[in-house]
């Protein structure tokens, strides 16, 4: 597959095409990296996309990237053991919730760990790339929260389908179909935690780096990757789902207006480690547990 074989700055290994591997955060200390040092064992399956995917970075110990941000869901590009394959062994949300499995049953119990679970969905390509059963079963679905709007005459640098049609009625049933597999994976894990007895002591979070229009302001895609480029709230706006039984209270919201810079500062802060200097984030561990709205200063 030809798609399969394009080069890649940030992953060519050979200087002599010209496109030598950028490491995006190369000299920049990683949370991970804090994580580490502190006794904790890191790993990572599926998207990286930070650069040199073929190089284990910021003290990950397990290193399962994809090769880059998206691309097929079926015989999918990967890395494993240093090296670029495809992955022919099913749907690259289920290999990627085995290969988080696996570590989990390999580290509980032992020393405390951390372990990024990045899925490529909800990406193109949304049609023939998803478990049938689950994209049938939106068969029915009329999708009443999609706005019917033509798209914007700026918006055709890429292919988009108008409403009601055929393959906008199937790229909604595609994109449907593949959050369920991420809910359907997470609970995996869930489960996972509870059958090695460590659910409740283990922080839980669900998060995103971007939100999505399907038609909505008359394109698909997300803010810094259409035409126009925009920040619409469900452009910007991510879940942020944070679980720690006894410790994050059941069921609250926070309203605070709060970052993915915060990210950062406010992991290492709730697990009482240093903050490092200069950060562009500040932690909102008081309004995380309930204590009090800490909106951001500036």
């Amino acid at each position: 597959d030809q798609k399969h074989k394009r080069i890649d700055p940030a992953l060519s290994q050979d200087p002599s095409d010209g496109n030598e591997p950028i490491e995006y955060l190369e000299g920049i200390k990683g949370y991970t990296d804090y994580l580490a040092e502190n006794g904790y064992v890191c790993g990572l399956s599926g998207k990286w996309h930070l650069g040199h995917s073929v190089k284990p970075q910021k003290s990950f110990d397990m290193w399962f990237p994809c090769q880059y941000g998206g691309g097929a869901y079926y015989a999918t590009p990967m890395i494993k053991d240093g090296q670029p394959y495809v992955e022919n062994s099913g749907y690259i949300t289920d290999v990627i919730t085995d290969k988080a499995l696996g570590f989990i049953d390999q580290h509980a119990g032992n020393k405390p760990f951390y372990l990024s679970v990045h899925y490529t969905a909800h990406h193109s390509p949304l049609i023939d790339n998803h478990p049938q059963d689950l994209v049938d079963s939106y068969d029915d679905c009329g999708f009443p929260s999609i706005p019917r709007l033509p798209i914007r005459d700026e918006a055709t640098w890429k292919p988009f389908p108008e409403p009601e049609t055929e393959e906008w009625k199937e790229s909604l049933k595609g994109y449907f179909a593949s959050i369920t597999a991420v809910d359907m994976n997470v609970g995996r894990i869930l489960e996972k935690l509870k059958e090695r007895g460590i659910d409740e002591n283990t922080l839980v979070i669900f998060t995103s780096d971007n939100g999505f229009s399907c038609g909505h302001h008359g394109f698909w895609g997300k803010g810094n990757g259409t035409r126009p480029l925009n920040m619409y709230e469900n452009s910007v706006k991510v879940p942020a789902v944070m679980s720690h039984p006894g410790k994050i209270p059941r069921g609250y919201v926070q309203p605070a207006i709060v970052s993915a810079y915060d990210f950062m500062p406010t992991l290492l802060d709730y697990l009482s480690l240093p903050l490092p200097d200069n950060l562009p984030g500040q932690s909102f561990l008081p309004a995380l547990l309930g204590k009090e709205d800490t909106a951001r200063e500036n």
